[in-house]
Order: structure tokens, then C-alpha cells, then sequence
């Protein structure tokens, strides 16, 4: 089925511990506020100016520091499974999105769009 994805939002996943610490030190690195996101509490974000891609903190209840990647898409169902197709493995649904692994093991996030806000402009079409 055609669809539409694209490569949209670097995520900081911080323990509980240091999210403090690296909102502070991640506001200050790129000089803008990093807003609360309004539906999730552990998350806060900013559109970069100038550029086509967010930044998002995470503040996670266990695991290390990292970074991952996610990808937006107006078809979870056809963007999971043409991933998968490229070797990547679902490892479990959260809210409304796959958090997945890549063939070499490293975690991303498949995450559904509003209809009409992806196109041929702003992302890859998939037929």
C-alpha cells in the first residue's frame, strides 16, 4: 500500500536520574526551551529552527543514556512491516508507536502522523 514516511525526531533517553541534569545541559547546547510534551510526562521538545526534525528528551525509568532515532509515518501498519521486510524486529507497542530494533540491534520508534501531514514535499513516498 502507498505511504509516506520520514526520518523526523532524534530522541536523549535519560535515566530518571539525570533527565534534570541533561534538559538543563540539552537547552542550553542548542539555545532554545525544551517544552513538556502535553500528552506525555516523561517527554519534553522543540522544533529545531531552521531544520526539519525535532529534539526530544526522554526521561526513562530504567536502562542507560542513549540515543535513537524515530521515524514518522502515515501508515504504522505498511511502515512496520516494510521495515521488517529490511530486518528489523518489533519489540513492543507503546502508547501509539513500535519501538523496534534495527538488524544491529539498536532501538527506534515507528511513529503514526496525522493524516495529510506527510507528502511528496517533506517525505519518502512508499508504493
Amino acid at each position: 500500500m502507498t505511504h509516506y514516511s520520514r526520518l523526523y525526531t532524534i530522541v536523549i533517553d535519560a535515566p530518571a536520574g539525570q533527565h534534570d541534569q541533561e534538559l538543563a545541559f540539552w537547552q542550553g547546547a542548542i539555545g532554545q526551551s525544551m517544552e513538556p510534551a502535553a500528552k506525555y510526562s516523561e517527554y519534553h521538545g522543540v522544533e529545531s529552527r531552521g531544520e526539519e526534525f525535532v529534539l526530544l528528551l526522554q526521561r526513562l525509568d530504567d536502562g542507560a543514556a542513549r540515543v535513537h532515532l524515530d521515524i514518522h509515518t502515515d501508515d504504522l501498519a505498511a511502515e512496520v512491516a516494510r521495515l521488517e521486510g529490511l530486518g528489523a524486529e518489533r519489540v513492543r507497542q507503546v502508547h501509539d508507536w513500535w519501538v523496534m530494533r534495527d538488524p544491529a540491534g539498536l532501538p527506534f520508534c515507528v511513529v503514526p502522523d496525522p493524516p495529510g501531514t506527510l507528502n511528496d514535499g517533506n517525505a519518502q513516498r512508499w508504493d
